[in-house]
């Protein structure tokens, strides 16, 4: 057994998180230069650290999650959500059940909030918020975020639900309250059902074939019939119809009814 595949084993015994699910090469590339950074030799002295030291292993959690995020990232896909997805859903139903699947510091999930307030009061609008890594979560509950992040914010919402505290800008409480965050291990944990909607965008890149398959059928058993999945702008799916979906528009998918 190679000292990654130690290294491997040890992790999913300790945290349940399965590394090989993810792609070698690229979470090898990071791990490494984590561990040299933090002066070992290799992956089994990093697993013995890991495994006595709490603060090196959330930082190990922190490097092997992917997280970058920003409001409204890839605009024209959430003006799609706003005109085209949200009217269609909420002739079906006016309380939809919302999912933000691997939601990092919570752009995403405040994001879906900020575009579905053009159609309902924010005491209408709930939205579960999910990462596998609890320092990001409680990051997303604070709800600081760099001028960088707010990029993208039409200026209307960006005035209406920030206030701006030098040099960050913070979200107001008033749209912090239509989130709730827990931790979910997408490879491992259980998923509620009966979504209207489920977006997860720009995670599913960094895991294998076989890995995603698991998710997407998942995802489509938590959905309801007609309910959509919002996937990244790398991220189509190619066969949709073996998951039971069809493409509502690009990046859109539409379980079968």
């Amino acid at each position: 057994m190679s000292d990654y595949e130690q290294f491997i084993e040890g992790i999913k015994r300790k945290t349940g998180i399965d590394l090989s699910l993810y792609k070698e090469a690229q979470m090898k590339r990071r791990l490494t230069s984590l561990y040299e950074k933090k002066g070992f030799r290799n992956f089994v002295d990093f697993l013995f650290a890991l495994e006595k030291d709490r603060d090196l292993m959330n930082e190990f959690l922190d490097r092997m999650t992917i997280n970058v995020s920003e409001f409204y990232r890839n605009g024209k896909r959430w003006e799609i959500l706003q005109k085209k997805i949200f009217p269609l859903l909420l002739q079906q139903n006016r309380r939809l059940k919302i999912w933000s699947a691997a939601c990092s510091t919570g752009e995403e999930p405040y994001t879906i909030s900020m575009v579905l307030s053009n159609y309902l009061p924010l005491s209408q609008i709930h939205v579960m918020a999910t990462d596998i890594d609890e320092n990001v979560i409680q990051k997303a509950k604070l709800g600081l975020y760099p001028e960088r992040s707010l990029a993208e914010v039409p200026t209307d919402m960006k005035s209406k639900y920030f206030i701006h505290e030098e040099p960050f800008y913070k979200i107001k409480d008033d749209i912090k309250s239509t989130v709730t965050y827990k931790k979910h291990n997408l490879l491992k944990d259980p998923y509620d059902t009966n979504y209207d909607l489920i977006v997860c965008r720009n995670v599913m890149i960094y895991f294998t074939e076989e890995a995603k398959d698991q998710i997407y059928h998942n995802f489509s058993k938590s959905l309801r019939p007609g309910g959509i999945l919002f996937v990244g702008s790398t991220e189509q799916i190619f066969n949709p119809s073996k998951y039971d979906f069809e493409v509502e528009d690009t990046f859109f998918y539409r379980k079968k009814q």
